[in-house]
């Protein structure tokens, strides 16, 4: 979208309308992917700051919700499903911990991700981010020193989460499962 098509939209009084019908809808029934579309517009369109901190509170509180419920249950969320918005917004929240150095806060996060993702791929990167984050890995140096930006993973499910790594992920994992498992341990209890 250029610069004068924002603006357009910006400024179109039936598509701000139509925005704010969204936004109220899928509050109000707390569609994830709705609330990701809905916050997709605001964010690219540099709309109200209250309207996209509102919408960001609303998929949160729905995505610990579903969560919560999934630990329970004792049931995996998909990647090919609508559980992603669940994943994301989860994963979203422990990556904004992470950026504020809450390396206590994201370790948890990670960790039940890690556990409850039904997606061997995305559940070693969760275990990579839990290794950083207890590491007190700074998350530019994380970026830098191990997160590949040579690959790019062709599979779209992927799209939200980092995945590709400079080295090879079951080496690393096998390098670090004492930190892992001491990791479980002291961590398990949130699974409960």
């Amino acid at each position: 979208m250029t610069e004068q098509e924002m603006q357009e939209a910006r400024t179109n009084p039936e598509f701000l309308k139509y925005l704010q019908q969204k936004e109220d809808e899928a509050i109000n029934t707390k569609d994830l992917a709705s609330l990701y579309e809905v916050l997709d517009n605001l964010l690219i369109l540099d709309l109200d700051e209250q309207r996209v901190q509102k919408v960001y509170e609303t998929i949160l509180d729905t995505a610990f919700t579903k969560i919560e419920q999934r630990l329970l249950d004792d049931s995996k969320l998909k990647l090919n499903n609508n559980d992603i918005y669940f994943i994301r917004a989860f994963y979203e929240h422990a990556v904004e911990k992470y950026s504020y150095k809450d390396f206590e806060g994201a370790m948890k996060l990670f960790f039940i991700l890690s556990e409850l993702v039904e997606d061997e791929k995305l559940a070693k990167s969760m275990a990579i981010h839990l290794i950083a984050c207890d590491n007190k890995t700074d998350m530019d140096k994380f970026y830098t020193t191990m997160v590949s930006s040579n690959q790019m993973d062709q599979d779209e499910q992927y799209g939200y989460f980092i995945v590709n790594y400079n080295f090879d992920i079951d080496s690393y994992l096998d390098q670090n499962k004492e930190q892992l498992q001491k990791l479980a341990n002291q961590l398990g209890d949130l699974l409960k």
